[in-house]
Order: C-alpha cells, then structure tokens, then sequence
C-alpha cells in the first residue's frame, strides 16, 4: 500500500485569510544613524571610541530588521571618532563552522564591506581568555581579542531553547558568538538547562579580560521593526540586559490560537530564528527546557530559506517537511552546528512529503479526525511575519470573537499546480 493509497482520500478544509493587529511604534530607516549617534554620544560613552584605535563590531547569523544599517551606523560612528572599525562575524558554529561559510552567511544578510563601510575579517580562530569559576574555558575570536576595542551589538529576545534572565541578546552574542565554534560547544556542553547559569559566567569573563568597550542592544516590534536601541558600557550590560529581554519579551507577536490540529509553516531558516523556526511561536521545541507557541497535533514545513545554505537545524521538531525542503538541506552545514549544540534532536529528519500538498494531507490524516471539514488548521509565511496568516473554516468563529483579527474575505480552497506545489500565496 503505497503513501497516496493511504491519503489520496483527505480533504484540505477551505481556508481564510486573516489579519492581526500588533503595536506598531517603530524607528524608520531613515533615523537609525541619528539614534546610534545619540546612544554612542551619551556621557560616559563617547570617550571610549579613540582616535586610531581599531574597532571590532560584531555581526551575527540573524535576520534582523535594519541590520545593516545599524552596523553602519556604529562603523560610521568610529570612524567620525578617528577609529578604524572592522566586523567579525559572531555567530558560534553557524554557516558550517568555516570562515568562508560565515562570510557567506553576512554577505546573503547584505552585510558586505561596500554595505557598512568597513572590513569584514572572518576566522574561526579563538584565543582562549580563562575560565569560569567552575572551570569551564572561554574563547574569544582572534580578531575581536587583538582589536583596541569591541563593540557588541546583537538584537535581545526570548531564546529558542531555555528561560534566563539572559536569552538571545548581549551575552549570549559574547560567549557563544564571540566564542565561535569552541566557544559555543563550551556553552552548550552542560546542557540547555545551564545555558541560563553558563551566558552569565563566560560573559562576565569576556568582560574582565577581554577589550569590550560598550555594546548595542537591538529591540525589535512585533512586526520586526527596529523598536528601540540602547547602547551601554560593558559593566552594565549584566545589570541592563534582564530589563530589556522583559521589554522585549512584552513586543513579540504571536499565533493568536493556543492550540490548533495541524501547523503549517511556509519556510523555515537561519535568517528567521536559529531553530529555523521560533518555537516561542510556532511551539516547535526541540527540547524541554523551554516551552510557549501554539500546540499543534501536527507540524509541517515546506521550505528552506536560500540564506540558510542548508542548515535545516531545529527540522527535527516537525512532524513532516516536503521532499523539497529535505533536498535543501547540506548535511554538512547543518551538523556541525547540531552537534556543536550537543542536542541531536535538533538535526533528526521529520516523515518526508513528496509536495506541498502531500504534507497538508499528511498532517490531516495524522490527526485522526473523522470529519475532516473540522480540523483546525493554521498556516503561517514563517515565524517573523505573522499579521496575515491562514485559518481553516472550523476557526472562522473564534476570528470573529476576537476583535484584534479581521478576516480577509471568505474561506476559499486552496490551489495546487499538477505537482502538488501550493499556488495559494500571502
């Protein structure tokens, strides 16, 4: 009995389009050079960029709004001040733990030399600064170590993975982005459940011995907007971090259902969360030491971002992926950073869909539900755009007892081409 014996049967219920409304209060394009100005020129801050001095800034794996003119901005900032600033890619094992998979990696991100008006030197060489109080070693990028000061600049979220007062943000950017491939492995080698113990600790060594003048924290709305920037000296970043994950934390959008039958992500990738997927949203955790997002019965992907070169990391938290997403993925830069997070669940392949079609009725079939007309389902872009989503016809009455969705018209059939690819876009 072959795959379609079993589902050629199950029926894809009409779906609506719905939108959702979030707060909105941004910084436009436009004014990011004059805030990272204002923040940098504060009073005990505006004295640390020296003149001739060389500058590193850290730029990491992620798909962060106005990125790239962030990093230029801080570049231009240094060299106003007569400093000679260069990035290094932070980002641990990412882009297949190489140098040139890292360079890559910032290039697809748009952040080139020409873009932020400065050098980009990659390595994955570290130097290692000390040890913890519990003896764990730390390392440091051999560029960032050698340079007359570092600038840390990353975005300050939830983590994908476990609950801290420091999550995505300054010190984890230090310790395991800094820290490169030995660093991160370091980090997570005590488990995921130490990771809120683990950042403090190798952070407050980069600190201590390492140049880190100031750093530049990044908070982003629910739509993804730059919402605030707040740059500090590095001897506040352990007391001013925890507010702003709290603040941050207030921001996020979310899927506004807390349960549903059957998931449906477009695309999933490193440029949209490091699991590919953020599972404070989408709920797809790959441990258990964090937990948030809608629960599904079944989760399914159909794609992989081009930006993430084949690292399908956080894969193994679906239920199915399509055959052309499996085909994405390049086993080779995706394990390294697996492995190096030393939690495997992250890397295992999901049930495998021949299109895009298959894994709807995949994911329906699973749910044993004899009424298909039923199944709530629910599908979204990715995990970084969530104001226009889809939702089954069984869920049209909770859309309209909510009154931050508004439906989008009237449930429709999806459209599939000859091959199953879905036609239906956002």
């Amino acid at each position: 009995m072959s795959v379609f014996d079993i589902i050629g049967g199950t029926k894809i219920p009409k779906m609506v389009a719905v939108r959702q409304s979030f707060e909105r209060r941004s910084i436009p394009p436009e004014q990011i050079a004059g805030v990272i100005y204002e923040q940098l020129n504060q009073p005990g801050l505006r004295d640390l960029i020296q003149p001739e001095k060389r500058i590193c800034i850290t730029a990491g794996s992620r798909g962060i709004c106005n990125i790239v003119e962030i990093l230029r901005a801080i570049a231009d900032y240094c060299k106003e001040k007569g400093a000679n600033p260069f990035l290094v890619p932070a980002m641990g094992s990412h882009a297949g733990a190489t140098a040139e998979g890292q360079l890559q990696m910032l290039e697809h991100l748009g952040i080139t030399p020409e873009a932020v008006g400065c050098p980009i030197l990659s390595s994955m060489e570290t130097v290692e600064l000390g040890h913890t109080k519990d003896g764990y070693p730390v390392h440091i990028d051999k560029n960032a170590y050698e340079a007359d000061g570092i600038i840390v600049c990353g975005r300050v979220k939830l983590h994908t993975a476990f609950r801290g007062p420091y999550e995505s943000g300054l010190m984890k950017m230090m310790a395991i982005g800094l820290g490169k491939q030995k660093g991160a492995g370091t980090c997570h080698s005590a488990g995921y459940g130490e990771l809120p113990n683990m950042l403090p600790k190798m952070g407050a060594v980069m600190i201590e011995k390492a140049p880190i003048l100031c750093a530049v924290a990044i908070l982003e709305n629910a739509y993804d907007e730059t919402y605030k920037l707040v740059a500090m000296r590095a001897e506040e970043i352990a007391e001013e971090e925890p507010k702003l994950l709290r603040e941050a934390a207030s921001k996020m959008a979310s899927i506004p259902f807390p349960s549903c039958d059957v998931l449906i992500i477009d695309e999933m990738g490193k440029n949209i969360s490091g699991e590919g997927s953020d599972p404070n949203i989408a709920g797809t955790f790959a441990v258990t030491t964090a937990s948030g997002g809608i629960q599904a019965n079944k989760r399914a992907c159909l794609s992989l971002t081009p930006v993430s070169a084949g690292n399908a990391l956080g894969v193994g938290a679906l239920d199915v992926i399509t055959k052309r997403l499996f085909d994405a993925i390049d086993l080779s830069a995706m394990y390294p950073n697996v492995i190096t997070t030393h939690e495997f669940n992250f890397g295992k392949i999901p049930l495998i869909a021949d299109s895009d079609e298959a894994a709807f009725k995949m994911c329906i079939y699973g749910c044993g539900k004899e009424d298909m007309e039923s199944v709530r389902l629910v599908r979204i872009k990715n995990t970084l755009e969530l104001e226009k989503i889809y939702v089954s016809q069984a869920m049209v009455d909770e859309v309209r007892s909510n009154p931050k969705l508004e439906m989008m018209g009237e449930p429709v059939a999806f459209a599939f081409d000859q091959e199953g690819s879905l036609l239906t876009g956002f």
